[in-house]
């Protein structure tokens, strides 16, 4: 019976549903996380085979003590993860302080977390790769404006999600954000790229081959979403895109990735742009090494009849899955702003799409920021009903 150690089981919410599956393969499913075990979910509580609660997941030493405990009690630890952003680093010092080989070590973080690190993966493989300047002084922000023009978007060089990034439009701006910037925190400088977001979702077996692969598409951008308080929208594709099956596998291959689930994010260009390519072209954003966030995963099962919770777990038991994938099509998100004075109520919305829907809840507030506060989350057989549903729930007064 392998060991499996899981990193804040309780959060996001639907993360229960990895242990579960784990647990259904076989696995000793073991929690560390902050919350009360009183106050975790029933279906949380059944998937666990123990749970050590920490005073914070913050505190280092009090996560390696339980390690360290289930170690003690139950022996080697075959896997150590949390799928979430927030911990990769932890985990990865976990997994090298005790030596647990399944997953990415200390030494591989730069080239997953760092923005800056990252392009040179890209480029080995021959995805191009926005302009780029590591902020220092404003002298050598204004050269590097000066070569690509404004606007430019700044942004944490290891960062989670569109946290602390702002698009400079003006030397004003420019001025503002080398005063206000957070001290201490490495920023990259990038050359405005108008594109969509689209992402290669996979779920990647030991050597390196997909065993699952959707992609997602983001219209909007989450930094305008954050900076502006603006509506949140995106979906899963019914059907992945040729040319971003072949940049994310390329991707893959090109950083090494093995054992894991992945959403690596490419800009689509929207227009021309020189140096980079024609409108449609693929260009590298980012990779992130863990699911898409939110509740997307359960997105990804609405839009292909399957469960990846169990693909995941199974490529963890037995490095293949024959988990069913089924009928394909669309499944929209859109994130609602609170005060936003809406044509559609709520139940102007239940009545017209009510059949569609899969989810509808309260965002959470730790997510809300990218998201918003009021969610639904609706399925549809073609890209033209799917773009009706925004219309209708979007339009303002």
């Amino acid at each position: 019976m392998k060991n499996v150690i899981f990193i804040s089981p309780n959060f996001p919410t639907n993360y229960w549903q990895f242990c579960r599956e784990l647990k259904n393969n076989g696995m000793n499913v073991l929690g560390i996380g902050d919350q009360p075990y009183h106050e975790l979910m029933d279906e949380l509580k059944g998937s666990l085979n123990e749970y050590y609660k920490v005073g914070s997941l913050e505190n280092y030493d009090e996560v390696y003590r339980a390690v360290a405990f289930f170690i003690s009690k139950y022996g080697r630890i075959d896997w150590l993860e949390s799928n979430n952003e927030y911990w990769l680093e932890r985990d990865a010092h976990l997994r090298t302080d005790f030596h647990i080989t399944s997953g990415f070590q200390v030494e591989d973080i730069p080239r997953i977390k760092y923005k800056s690190k990252m392009k040179p993966y890209y480029t080995a493989v021959n995805i191009p790769v926005a302009r780029y300047h590591l902020v220092e002084d404003i002298e050598g922000c204004r050269e590097f404006i000066k070569e690509v023009g404004y606007p430019v978007v700044v942004k944490p060089d290891n960062g989670v999600g569109a946290a602390n990034t702002y698009k400079l439009k003006c030397d004003e701006d420019l001025e503002h954000f080398m005063v206000d910037r957070p001290e201490g925190v490495p920023y990259i400088m990038e050359e405005f790229i108008h594109a969509e977001v689209n992402s290669y979702d996979a779920i990647i077996d030991s050597n390196g081959e997909p065993i699952f692969e959707t992609g997602n598409v983001t219209p909007n951008s989450v930094m305008d979403i954050v900076n502006d308080n603006d509506n949140s929208i995106y979906y899963i594709l019914k059907d992945l895109p040729e040319d971003t099956r072949a940049a994310g596998r390329a991707t893959v291959k090109s950083f090494g990735v093995k054992s894991r689930f992945v959403h690596f994010e490419f800009f689509r260009l929207l227009s021309d742009h020189e140096g980079l390519g024609k409108k449609g072209k693929i260009i590298a954003l980012e990779v992130n090494m863990r699911p898409c966030g939110g509740f997307t995963p359960d997105m990804i099962n609405f839009a292909h009849s399957t469960n990846v919770y169990k693909i995941w777990a199974d490529m963890i038991a037995y490095d293949s899955s024959l988990a069913p994938v089924g009928e394909h099509c669309y499944c929209a998100f859109a994130g609602l702003r609170d005060g936003k004075n809406f044509v559609m109520s709520h139940d102007d919305i239940m009545a017209k799409y009510g059949d569609n829907m899969k989810m509808v809840d309260r965002i959470p507030e730790a997510l809300s920021g990218a998201m918003a506060n009021q969610m639904y989350v609706a399925v549809f057989p073609t890209e033209e009903e799917m773009n009706d549903f925004y219309q209708d729930v979007l339009r303002c007064n």
